[in-house]
């Protein structure tokens, strides 16, 4: 298996395990019957909990375009180092993402989610024939890992 798919699969992992958090704390919070039976729907969770459900939700909704472009690349045959390079680094920044959204760190939520959305955009290049070079012509920051 690529290393792009293992990292698709990886970032899948992640984001299936992503909603035990908040709903621990949902249990904690309200108790095991209220939290099965909804009767706890609504109410007030801890800060960090409700951001947990909020990294959870976003992890959700990037996951859709992320796994089209890996599979896209995959099954086009662009697939390559760069991409594989993207792929974890966007697993890694999605990881890094949950963790400082939750724990509140100031630009830490911003900066995890643009290196992850910056991954995609790499992707996508490498796929349409622009190339890490382009990429790493148009975000200079990103030259460390072309």
């Amino acid at each position: 298996m690529s290393t792009d798919l293992k990292m698709l699969a990886l970032t899948s992992a992640l984001t299936v395990m992503l909603w035990l958090p908040y709903i621990v704390a949902h249990i904690v919070k309200y108790g095991l019957i209220p939290a099965l039976t909804y009767s706890a729907d609504g109410r007030e969770l801890p800060g960090w909990a409700e951001r947990a459900r909020k990294a959870h939700y976003n992890a959700i909704e990037n996951l859709a375009p992320f796994a089209a472009l890996v599979l896209v690349a995959h099954a086009s045959g662009t697939a390559s180092a760069a991409t594989a390079t993207a792929a974890t680094v966007y697993f890694w920044a999605r990881v890094a993402h949950f963790a400082a959204y939750v724990s509140g760190i100031p630009f830490g939520r911003t900066l995890t989610f643009a290196v992850g959305w910056a991954m995609m955009l790499w992707i996508f290049a490498e796929i349409v024939g622009f190339g890490a070079e382009a990429v790493a012509q148009a975000f200079p920051m990103l030259t460390v890992l072309a």
